[in-house]
């Protein structure tokens, strides 16, 4: 049996988004719990030079719905940086979802080769596919929802492993 691009993309994002849903209400119902500032889990940093939990979070959600609108040569959604909060940032997460869930097997599978250039300023990067697929999008998603869930594990917040991976 192979795998195809849809089958290594979208069900793993949307499944590992949905555990990230789950895991902002945990930490809503610990701020709650804890009469928590709203505004201190998602400005959390583990360190002074990283992003904060929100910008984890968008980055992550970025990643996802990026490489699906490239792949599928159509529209990447424009999400505005503005969540400030948890149900902030779980609805973004939803509407991450939602648009995954709009493309279809069709207009993914078979972009093994597509051409892929990603511009970063006045550099680019050319990459086929695959190769951005699970290379650079799929890395750069698991790192950032990793590190959103670190930080608010960090924090207390009473997560685990099998919240983090869910029922693939």
């Amino acid at each position: 049996m192979t795998i195809s691009m849809y089958q290594a993309s979208a069900p793993r994002f949307i499944n590992i988004l949905g555990n990230l849903s789950n895991i902002l209400d945990k930490a809503q119902a610990h701020v709650e719990a804890k009469k928590i500032d709203p505004s201190v889990l998602p400005a959390y940093r583990l360190f002074p030079d990283m992003l904060p939990m929100s910008s984890q979070v968008q980055i992550a959600c970025d990643a996802a719905k990026g490489v699906m609108a490239r792949l599928a040569g159509i529209e990447n959604p424009v999400f505005e940086d503005t969540e400030k909060t948890l149900p902030d940032l779980k609805a973004r997460v939803a509407r991450t979802i939602a648009f995954i869930q709009s493309v279809t097997p069709a207009q993914i599978d078979g972009t093994e080769d597509k051409d892929i250039v990603i511009k970063r300023g006045e550099k680019e990067t050319h990459y086929k596919g695959m190769q951005f697929l699970l290379g650079h999008a799929v890395p750069n998603f698991y790192f950032h929802i990793s590190t959103a869930y670190n930080i608010l594990r960090h924090n207390g917040v009473e997560i685990g492993k099998r919240d983090y991976l869910g029922n693939p």
